[in-house]
């Protein structure tokens, strides 16, 4: 009996470590399949990017937030062009928040809510074609290291033959990548293969890494995020783009409706802004996209010009008590209102009381005058 419960119970345990493995986030990248070493684990909270066409060049600047225990990691991105690969300037991204920041307006109320006196103490709470034979299966387009970034440019024909480079180039990556890369490589796109290695020994991958800044030829603009379905936690994006109208997604492809959070006209002066906008004005619209179920993803952003340029803020409004002179208004107003009533009930009073005075003095005068000027008895 004994023996049973035994084997009953490490089958229940290898069972669970199966589990568990299936469920654990390993990977998880919004534009491509990001990837730990070992038995370590990353997942991408969030990708921000910044977009730059003009038409016949496309340039992204990418910056993950990441969490884990992971020292190494690995992504690829599909790119629908050679490519070249450098580092990004992370004060791009701090211009950028700040020059989209809502813009924030107070609305007075009159009346007192739950929060204000006297309903409260008065304190508040914060708050493609086939290739043809003679090409091989994967070439290397070039090879760099950029900082805490091993860079490898890559082409491939044969999706299997691109998962193996990468396997024996020290990228573990998950068996369905092959299938996931296939439409690239029959639209024989090219690939960025980007292995983050940092120089300090014992570093943890974790909150912002540095950005990269990715450029190719397109006479569309496009943002790869077919890849982004691999991931196994929920994704977000922030894109910031720069065109020569406002942009807009052509579809959700798979993730919730994409958001507006800022667009207009920008003449940055200075500053890697300036550098990326070519030094000129330039449309930004900034979008933010939620994909709470990242298998339904099913295909790349493009995005379009909209039918007008028509500019965006977002507004965000702080409810205040209407006050004069630090007093409620409101207060004010019962309390004049009530001197009025005060006012008004005191001259009815007394006009109610004058003809009850005219009369008791009319009464008074006239047994006076009866008096004196009656006949005057004989012998007076």
């Amino acid at each position: 009996m004994w023996r049973r419960r035994r084997i009953i119970a490490l089958l229940f345990a290898l069972l669970a470590t199966q589990v568990g493995s299936l469920v654990s986030p390993a990977y998880a990248c919004g534009c491509g399949a990001m990837v730990p070493d070992g038995q370590s684990r990353i997942g991408v909270d969030r990708e921000t990017s910044v977009v730059r066409w003009d038409g016949r060049t496309e340039d992204i600047v990418m910056r993950f937030t990441v969490g884990g225990d992971a020292r190494r990691a690995a992504w690829i991105m599909p790119v629908p062009g050679r490519a070249t690969v450098e580092l990004g300037d992370g004060a791009l991204f701090d211009e950028l928040r700040d020059l989209t920041r809502p813009e924030h307006r107070t609305r007075s109320y009159f009346w007192p809510r739950d929060r204000d006196w006297p309903f409260s103490s008065g304190t508040r709470d914060g708050t493609g074609a086939a290739a043809p034979a003679s090409v091989p299966p994967v070439g290397v387009v070039g090879r760099e290291q950029l900082g805490d970034f091993d860079v490898a440019r890559l082409t491939a024909t044969d999706p299997d033959a691109l998962r193996t480079w990468l396997e024996s180039n020290g990228f573990q990556l998950p068996d369905r990548l092959a299938t996931e890369v296939k439409p690239y490589v029959d639209q024989r796109w090219e690939y960025v293969a980007v292995r983050l290695a940092p120089r300090e020994q014992g570093k943890v991958l974790r909150g912002d890494l540095d950005p990269l800044r990715i450029s190719f030829a397109s006479d569309r603009l496009v943002y790869p995020m077919r890849l982004s379905r691999m991931a196994r936690t929920p994704q977000s994006l922030g894109l910031y783009v720069l065109a020569d109208h406002r942009m807009e997604p052509a579809s959700a492809i798979g993730g919730s409706a994409p958001k507006v959070t800022f667009a207009g006209s920008v003449r940055p002066e200075g500053g890697p802004l300036a550098t990326l906008a070519g030094g000129g004005p330039v449309f930004l619209t900034a979008i933010e996209q939620a994909f709470p179920q990242p298998g339904r993803i099913d295909g790349d952003h493009e995005l379009r010009a909209t039918a007008g340029d028509a500019p965006y803020r977002r507004t965000v409004y702080h409810d205040e008590l209407l006050r004069v002179g630090g007093v409620p208004a409101w207060l004010l107003t019962v309390a004049g209102a009530g001197g009025v009533v005060a006012l008004v009930g005191g001259v009815v009073w007394v006009r109610r009381r004058r003809p009850d005075l005219r009369a008791g003095a009319g009464a008074g005068a006239g047994a006076g005058s009866g008096s004196g000027s009656g006949p005057v008895p004989p012998g007076a």
